[in-house]
């Protein structure tokens, strides 16, 4: 049975003066990075697939680099398109996030709507899982809002903020079984 490991990013360096998609990760975000490195299950590991967003593109490298292999960018695993708003402080953020998963149907404020984006992902995880090799175990390094999304489908559940990673700036996983895409687990630390 191959695994599909989830990973979000961790921690990030916040710049409101540089498009969110290019932060970089934080020394924090890379410390916890290289602890996920320690855990048992990464040995099985034989592709890792990342967004194109920096954030997740350094995890990924950190995780590829230590696995001897390269990372495969899909950009279609990139966060929902935020670009009308750019940066949002956290509290603003928080609550047009809310409205984005409450009305999934709807573009808040010019937000890419959840539902196209629950789409783009969906197509995304599959083509990477129809491409990996059947020897091994797969990492998907992305974003928070995609993991929810992707949990909200692999349950079949209607989209919802629910199954979104825990509050503390990111940094967690889930596993689901690659044949039968039933979830394996919930969201995990990725340093513990």
């Amino acid at each position: 049975m191959a695994i599909a490991y989830f990973i979000t990013h961790p921690e990030v360096t916040i710049n409101p003066s540089v498009p969110v998609p290019d932060w970089s990760l934080s020394s924090e975000g890379v410390r916890r990075v290289v602890r996920l490195l320690d855990q048992a299950w990464v040995r099985s590991v034989r592709t890792v697939f990342t967004s194109a967003e920096r954030k997740a593109l350094e995890a990924a490298q950190i995780l590829a680099d230590h696995l001897s292999l390269e990372p495969v960018v899909i950009a279609e695993l990139g966060e929902n398109d935020r670009s009308a708003t750019g940066f949002l402080p956290k509290a603003e953020f928080e609550l047009v996030a809310d409205e984005f998963f409450a009305h999934p149907d709807e573009s808040v404020r010019g937000w890419e709507r959840a539902i196209d984006a629950q789409r783009r992902i969906v197509r995304a995880v599959n083509s990477a899982i129809a491409t990996a090799p059947r020897d091994g175990d797969i990492a998907i390094v992305s974003h928070g809002a995609v993991g929810a999304l992707l949990r909200c489908h692999l349950e079949g559940m209607s989209i919802s903020r629910t199954e979104d990673q825990p509050a503390g700036g990111g940094g967690n996983l889930y596993s689901f079984d690659v044949e039968s895409r039933h979830l394996l687990s919930g969201w995990l630390r990725i340093d513990e």
